[in-house]
């Protein structure tokens, strides 16, 4: 169970329960789960203090759907420095990959293992711009965090 389902969970229980005494526990695990969530902390404890089941409801839902980001000015690169970027990319990835299959065991030999790696920070090299066209022009993939893949074939 991850985080979001704990939290549905306990939306659940509390709109599910009329009596606030037997809720009382809920809250404050809602309260401490919540906080280690990038949501707005002066409204968490607003709802929390005040016990609102439909704030809870509302704040969860914009924490399983975020707004979509307001699309500024896509910035525009030369094919050549998309390409360079694209290789660089692919390298790294490469050697990353590499570098987590090639791991001494404990008896001094490979472990022949396949990585597990899917996802890299793109090398430093190039404007952080670059990467997010990469994405949009469905070259990479954004997973989140500063980190990029190449999408599935």
């Amino acid at each position: 169970m991850n985080l979001t389902q704990k939290l549905r969970q306990l939306h659940a229980d509390i709109a599910k329960s009329g009596d606030g005494f037997k809720i009382v526990d809920a809250w404050a695990m809602v309260d401490r789960l919540m906080g280690r969530l990038p949501v707005d902390q002066a409204r968490l404890k607003r709802v929390v203090s005040e016990k609102d089941a439909d704030g809870l409801g509302a704040m969860l839902d914009e924490l399983e759907a975020p707004p979509a980001p307001k699309a500024g000015p896509a910035a525009t690169f030369p094919a050549a420095e998309m390409d360079a970027a694209m290789r660089a990319f692919k390298k790294r990835l490469k050697v990353m990959i590499l570098s987590d299959e090639s791991r001494l065991g404990g008896r001094y030999t490979t472990g022949g293992r396949t990585s597990k790696i899917d996802a890299i920070e793109p090398p430093p090299d190039f404007d952080r711009k670059i990467w997010k066209a990469l994405a949009a022009s469905g070259q990479l993939i954004d997973t989140g965090g500063g980190f990029y893949s190449l999408p599935k074939k």
